[in-house]
């Protein structure tokens, strides 16, 4: 990559449209599809935006999640601190065979027939959320009074944490993905979790049970696991379980109230659930830099060499935006088939927990929809604040009120 190619990342999201993602990327999937660019860090990294090339990138063994490699674009401030600072990056940020060892000890806590059985709850607890909403006060913030309890209470659910400290967590991971928090800050949250794992696992081995922790600590009492592994794949689990999907509530609500007819259609056909979760997935794209990379062999790319030892950025939010793959890409309907959307990567390293994010996501928006039928914003949608720069898209507050 030379100087004079390589202009810098685009990451600003349009200031009037802000659930679109950057206009830059559609520009580049018809001029420059692989494209050199600089980091906010000064670093570069190949950025490809093509659905096509996305998926053969993320699934390609010459290429590495592993972000403790060099050349590695670390576009995140809390990965960069948990780098600096030594942390083991856990399952997410390791390749095979490590990865597929750590994945596994996990996967089946998240499968579709585990997921099913949880549904239930997922269904009593949403509707307890909505009756303590729609009998308290207007207005009401929803990222405060649902999308963030949902998913917090059943990560906590399956890790064996207490439900009574989901108000410690959800403070603390604020501080990490927060790109306001300064580092030391942000290495203050990632120490707090990493304590309270550590004790938790004391716990566990005294009084074991039927969740994750306990698992895990029997996977390093029987020498498979270290101690640190247990925790950082517990404090992963706790982090990505519930901010992504609180984010997703929250902006697949505005969504939905930006666009009435589509709203309304899945308030009278519940069955549309699933199809209408897919395309809020793909539309809204939220994981914005979960899918970096580095070359660790040189490899062709859209035409493009990649030599070893150089960054990747896969942008997932233009690949769900190529109309190659989706037809009228920036248009919002639920009733397309959006299930080969890259929402949540795609390949060895595609996110875990996708089937729980899904249950969650096709009991809220359905239920609070019926609840609340005339569900509308308490201030005017240029008011509303974004996160923006954290890596994971999502909404710091959304005010609602009903008739």
């Amino acid at each position: 990559m030379t100087e004079h190619e390589a202009p810098a990342f685009p990451m600003a999201r349009p200031p009037g449209c802000p659930l679109d993602p950057p206009a830059e990327y559609g520009r580049m999937r018809a001029e420059a599809p692989v494209a050199p660019a600089i980091l906010p860090d000064g670093s570069r990294a190949w950025l490809i935006s093509r659905y096509a090339d996305v998926r053969a990138v993320l699934r390609d063994p010459r290429v590495s999640a592993d972000l403790r490699k060099p050349g590695f674009p670390i576009i995140s401030a809390a990965e960069r601190t948990l780098v600096d600072a030594g942390f083991h990056p856990g399952f997410i940020r390791t390749d095979p065979p490590e990865h597929g060892q750590l994945r596994r000890m996990v996967s089946a806590d998240f499968s579709i027939r585990r997921v099913k059985a949880l549904q239930p709850a997922i269904q009593r607890l949403v509707d307890e959320l909505l009756d303590r909403i729609v009998t308290g006060p207007k207005p009401v913030d929803l990222v405060t009074e649902l999308a963030l309890p949902v998913p917090s209470t059943v990560i906590c659910w399956l890790l064996g944490v207490p439900v009574a400290d989901i108000g410690k967590f959800n403070e603390w991971t604020r501080a990490v993905v927060d790109a306001d928090t300064t580092p030391e800050q942000t290495q203050e949250a990632n120490a707090a979790i990493l304590g309270y794992f550590d004790e938790l696992i004391a716990v566990k081995q005294r009084e074991p049970a039927d969740d994750i922790v306990s698992r895990l600590v029997r996977q390093h009492e029987a020498g498979k696991l270290t101690r640190p592994d247990v925790i950082t794949t517990s404090m992963l689990l706790l982090m990505a379980g519930h901010e992504t999907t609180a984010n997703m509530i929250s902006l697949g609500v505005l969504t939905l109230l930006q666009h009435p007819e589509q709203a309304a259609a899945l308030r009278e056909n519940a069955d549309l659930a699933a199809r209408a979760v897919e395309e809020l997935l793909r539309y809204l794209s939220i994981s914005e830099f979960a899918t970096t990379r580095v070359a660790t062999e040189d490899l062709e790319v859209g035409g493009r060499l990649i030599r070893a030892g150089d960054g990747i950025v896969a942008l997932t939010p233009s690949a769900n935006r190529d109309a190659t793959a989706f037809p009228d890409p920036d248009t919002v309907d639920i009733h397309r088939r959006s299930r080969q959307h890259v929402a949540f990567g795609f390949g060895p390293h595609q996110c875990v927990g996708q089937s729980l994010a899904r249950a969650e996501l096709q009991v809220v928006f359905p239920a609070l929809l019926r609840r609340i039928p005339t569900l509308r914003l308490a201030v005017p949608a240029e008011e509303l604040r974004y996160k923006l720069d954290e890596g994971i898209f999502g909404l710091l507050s959304l005010p609602v009120t009903w008739d």
